[in-house]
């Protein structure tokens, strides 16, 4: 799963969506890894998305976050993106679990 939280507001992220996310090769890479795309709209500042940055140390956007199909921790994306980037990011395989000592 990908995750975008945006804003009408968000200069960056409207670059992003019209250079990167809408590009033939991310929509591509989306497709066949099966990546579910999910968009939050932040432009009211709604207090659920504000908990979600929060929860990752965030208070601005834009924020991207890849979730790995087989678990593990998400992914952070930075600010600024490129197509490139994003296939790279969703193309790694998931980090283990740690494993815990008895």
């Amino acid at each position: 799963m990908f995750v975008n939280l945006t804003a009408a507001w968000c200069i960056t992220c409207l670059v992003n969506e019209r250079t990167t996310l809408s590009s033939d090769t991310v929509r591509a890479a989306f497709a066949a890894g099966g990546v579910a795309y999910l968009k939050g709209d932040w432009t009211r500042r709604d207090p659920a998305i504000g908990a979600y940055l929060a929860s990752f140390g965030r208070d601005g956007l834009p924020f991207y976050a890849f979730y790995p199909a087989g678990g593990g921790e998400p992914r952070l994306l930075p600010p600024v993106l490129s197509p490139a980037l994003v296939v790279e990011a969703i193309g790694k395989p998931a980090a283990a679990p740690a494993l815990v000592a008895r």
